[in-house]
């Protein structure tokens, strides 16, 4: 008898820990849909531009570029921005 209590016992245990396990992964995953920004149909962003880059593409450009791409790469804030959040004027045409 006692040999099936702790048996029920065990059994019991491990599926609280899976349903709580599963709540918290489902919880981690609603968090980073949220986390997403809805962006306009019509903007593209430099994660759907280069979809063929998972690990990002680095708006840093080597070679001579004019004044004017200089001063649009400024205004658009591309030395602070982040993958994928980094807006299409920090890449050059």
């Amino acid at each position: 008898m006692t040999d099936q209590v702790i048996r029920i016992r065990q059994i019991v245990g491990w599926a609280a820990l899976a349903v709580i396990l599963a709540i918290g992964a489902a919880q981690s995953a609603a968090t980073l849909k949220e986390a997403r920004p809805a962006l306009s149909s019509d903007t593209q962003t430099a994660e759907q531009l280069f979809a063929d880059a998972p690990d990002g593409v680095d708006p840093v450009v080597t070679g001579p570029v004019s004044a004017a791409f200089k001063q649009r790469q400024d205004a658009a804030g591309c030395d602070s921005a982040v993958w994928p959040n980094i807006p299409t004027a920090c890449y050059p045409d």
